[in-house]
């Protein structure tokens, strides 16, 4: 009963947001859609929903059953019931054990779109990280298994692919071009309710939450749910114009707002996982905040500060090697223009450089002890120089790799790693050898050949690009060594 009630709330809203619209929203011709309405006209939303229907997907998510090894506090009676340790844990240390457990298979949902006829599709990382199978279903019932093309952690964006051929598409918008109150539908699949489109206004634009490494969130009063992550906020000519990623509730449903993800900074993103696997993210090297949230910070300590404007970034600290320190920016200046383009928030200047990519100029206007300057920022990535950067995988190793069997457990007294079985070249030639035993890499236990292609993925993209290994030689001696995976 307390199920089928929640529904039917749920149903209610839904309704009534369809007659209180209808009251007022009228039909108006479709040829019309690309114009923003006059003031005072009604806009129509079916030729929207019509042509985002279509091109909306439902995603199921499957994580299969796993086998997994946990530390656990040791039985204090233990030694009493085993006093000669026979069933003990030869690597284990102090009063823990390690145990072997069965993780349950895990089943979710979410939305995506279809962004090119062959089967591109984009949705939000967290609808599909981790997961062991994803099948696509479509608007009119076609069901296909996809496979993932690349993510971001980021911004919070993944591209999968579906071998299809002409699909039903959703042309992309300029997010930009959005204005606060325009109306927007959300479509998606809250609830495992397919195909569902709710109607709402732009909120705000440019929104921080401090959720993503980079975010600039479209708000709107869309009601968007679980099971709506990933899915289309459509403007009413029937663009794409943002991925739906959250919502604001301290129920864990929709009470209010919802946000997503512009159309702007998923264009490169998608653009970047196409070409190198991996996103190239170009930085000016500072840490800031918006200006007034940093004077008001000040004036709630009882601090009067004058930086001779309230709007713009506040530079809070300064990479000594990176592009903006190189540029000459200093820690309490404030970024007030990027390329002839006012920005006021930390929101608005990352989904600017979003768009960047290593080597890329740029124009800043600044303040510099509230005096104007000019200054060209070249940027750069996250490793502090110009390259394009690519995915590590394990070909950079040069070496092959396998789980160490139950013989090799019991002699060596540990319960995982991966064996080096042949050194071809490559990054480990000449610091490991064939029989080497890696225990931890980068401080992370290496149970499986996945764990070690993770953790070189990750370390590609660091500063330091560098794999701190530990591990036992075939004397059987615990041993360290520092892999490099550049030689610049």
């Amino acid at each position: 009963m307390k199920t089928f009630k929640n529904i039917f709330l749920y149903s209610s809203v839904v309704v009534a947001l369809a007659f209180s619209a209808g009251a007022f929203i009228k039909a108006n011709a479709a040829s019309n859609s690309t114009q923003a309405a006059a003031p005072g006209q009604p806009v129509d939303l079916t030729y929207a929903a019509e042509k985002a229907l279509p091109a909306v997907v439902h995603i199921k998510y499957v994580q299969n059953s796993k086998v997994r090894e946990v530390e656990v506090e040791s039985d204090p009676f233990g030694d009493f019931f085993d006093p000669f340790g026979f069933f003990g844990n030869p690597g284990g240390q102090g009063g823990r054990q390690r145990r072997q457990v069965q993780t349950p298979k895990r089943e979710a949902s979410g939305s995506g779109v279809i962004i090119s006829a062959d089967g591109y599709i984009v949705t939000n990382n967290h609808v599909v990280n981790g997961a062991d199978e994803l099948t696509v279903t479509l608007n009119d019932n076609r069901e296909y298994s996809a496979r993932i093309i690349g993510t971001d952690e980021t911004t919070d964006l993944a591209l999968i692919k579906v071998d299809g051929k002409n699909l039903p598409t959703l042309p992309i918008g300029d997010s930009d071009k959005l204005k606060v109150g325009e109306w927007v539908l959300a479509v998606g699949n809250p609830f495992n309710l397919n195909s569902t489109v709710t109607a709402g206004i732009v909120s705000a634009k440019a929104r921080s939450l401090g959720a993503n490494g980079v975010e600039s969130f479209i708000q709107t009063d869309a009601a968007i749910n679980a099971g709506n992550s990933g899915g289309a906020l459509v403007n009413t000519s029937g663009e794409l114009v943002g991925i739906n990623a959250m919502l604001y509730s301290q129920t864990g449903s929709y009470s209010g707002y919802g946000f997503a993800i512009p159309t702007t900074i998923m264009n490169k993103v998608v653009d970047d996982l196409k070409k190198y696997g991996t996103v190239q993210r170009a930085v000016i090297g500072i840490r800031g905040q918006d200006a007034h949230n940093y004077i008001d910070a000040q004036k709630a300590k009882g601090s009067e500060v004058d930086l001779g404007t309230n709007e713009g970034i506040y530079v809070a600290e300064i990479d000594e090697d990176g592009a903006g320190a190189a540029a000459g920016l200093e820690k309490g200046d404030v970024i007030t223009n990027i390329d002839g383009k006012k920005v006021t928030k930390m929101a608005e200047l990352q989904e600017y450089l979003a768009n960047k990519r290593p080597g890329d100029k740029v124009q800043i206007t600044y303040l510099h002890k509230k005096n104007k300057k000019n200054a060209t920022v070249t940027l750069k990535n996250t490793q502090g120089n110009t390259k394009i950067m690519k995915e590590g995988d394990m070909d950079v190793l040069g070496a092959n790799f396998r789980e160490v069997n139950d013989q090799e457990k019991r002699q060596l007294e540990i319960n995982y790693g991966l064996k080096v079985t042949n050194v071809t070249g490559g990054a480990m030639k000449g610091r490991i050898n064939k029989g080497f035993v890696i225990l931890n890499v980068n401080n992370k236990p290496m149970k499986s050949v996945s764990d070690l292609q993770a953790v070189v993925k990750e370390a590609s993209q660091s500063k330091d690009q560098v794999l701190y290994i530990k591990g036992i030689q075939p004397s059987g001696k615990i041993d360290y060594v520092a892999v490099p995976l550049s030689e610049d």
